[in-house]
């Protein structure tokens, strides 16, 4: 099936949802000033699915970015989809409306298209993206039920606050935790995972297909610029022999490849750059088709390899990497 920049799919509560997006994280090494530069190009470039969080601390850069596009007149606010996360240190039920009202109000925005539950970790409330205990360890709240955080996002998605709320990096068991939720008023969209031929998630991807859950992608080309949390002697996916000889067959780049895999699989990659030439390459996916010969053998290139694992997270009972999938 050809896919055009205009596609979008649909999603399980009638929204429909761009299907690339452009992610916003900075790493450590990157000013985040840089983001409403970064943001600003690629509305230009033709992304129209911003993909941000409370945690990577550029709302109101991001939201700066959106607004002057808006003004000059590049995009209508209605033609663009920004999605949001609820950071872990905001699981109280209480504290889920209140946080997201601050992030529009960073963002200078009336509603957020989709929010998701960044993380099923959860954390004491503080003003610390990560508290700490004395001893230096993660001050988790191990009593949170994310059943009653999914509640209050329903509240917000009724109230008009949000059109869509979603899941990010939650296994398996946990989106049937939140499936089988008594009462649940509105299904997850989706659910935003790592994603990309070493880690190509099939067997999740076929679970939340068989529930009408979308599978949105980051890290779809690695992660190896995040020095402070991703193994540095990890192989590098863009240097993959196969990535690199499909991508000669339709003079395209090894990012083009596997971000076009993911799209024709039916996942929603999002594409985090801040270099102005990646930013545009990375949108370059819209003139050619992967075989399914191609597919197969980018199918064949996984290795169960995860960069993002967060090992301080991993004690916590809700850790999601514990289970296979």
């Amino acid at each position: 099936m050809a896919y055009s920049s205009h596609f979008t799919f649909l999603m399980n509560d009638g929204n429909r949802i761009p299907i690339i997006g452009f992610g916003t994280y900075a790493p450590e090494y990157v000013p985040t000033s840089l983001s409403e530069g970064a943001t600003e190009l690629a509305i230009e470039v033709g992304y129209r699915h911003i993909d941000n969080a409370h945690m990577y601390g550029n709302e109101k850069e991001v939201g700066r970015a959106i607004q002057k596009k808006i003004a000059d007149g590049t995009v209508k606010r209605e033609e663009l989809f920004y999605t949001g996360k609820l950071w872990s240190t905001f699981h109280l039920p209480e504290l889920v409306e209140p946080n997201l009202r601050q992030s529009l109000d960073n963002l200078q925005l009336e509603y957020m298209d989709l929010l998701l539950i960044h993380w099923p970790v959860s954390f004491k409330p503080g003003n610390d993206l990560v508290p700490m205990d004395e001893s230096g360890r993660p001050q988790f709240d191990t009593s949170m039920d994310l059943c009653a955080v999914w509640e209050a996002m329903e509240k917000c998605k009724d109230i008009g606050l949000v059109k869509s709320i979603g899941l990010s990096n939650f296994n398996r068991r946990q989106v049937e935790k939140i499936l089988n939720k008594p009462g649940l008023k509105h299904k997850p969209v989706c659910n935003q995972v790592e994603c990309h031929p070493y880690l190509n998630q099939s067997k999740l991807l076929s679970f939340c297909k068989s529930h009408d859950i979308l599978l949105t992608a980051y890290s779809v080309l690695g992660s190896h610029r995040h020095k402070t949390w991703v193994d540095q002697n990890l192989p590098l996916l863009l240097e993959d022999p196969t990535l690199s000889e499909i991508g000669k067959k339709y003079n395209k780049s090894p990012a083009n490849i596997a971000i076009r895999y993911q799209i024709q699989r039916g996942v929603l990659p999002i594409c985090k750059s801040y270099n102005p030439e990646r930013i545009k390459e990375n949108f370059q996916i819209f003139d050619f088709e992967l075989t399914a010969e191609d597919m197969e053998s980018i199918d064949g290139m996984d290795r169960n390899l995860r960069y993002v694992r967060i090992p301080l997270f991993s004690e916590h009972p809700e850790y999601p990497f514990h289970d296979e999938y």
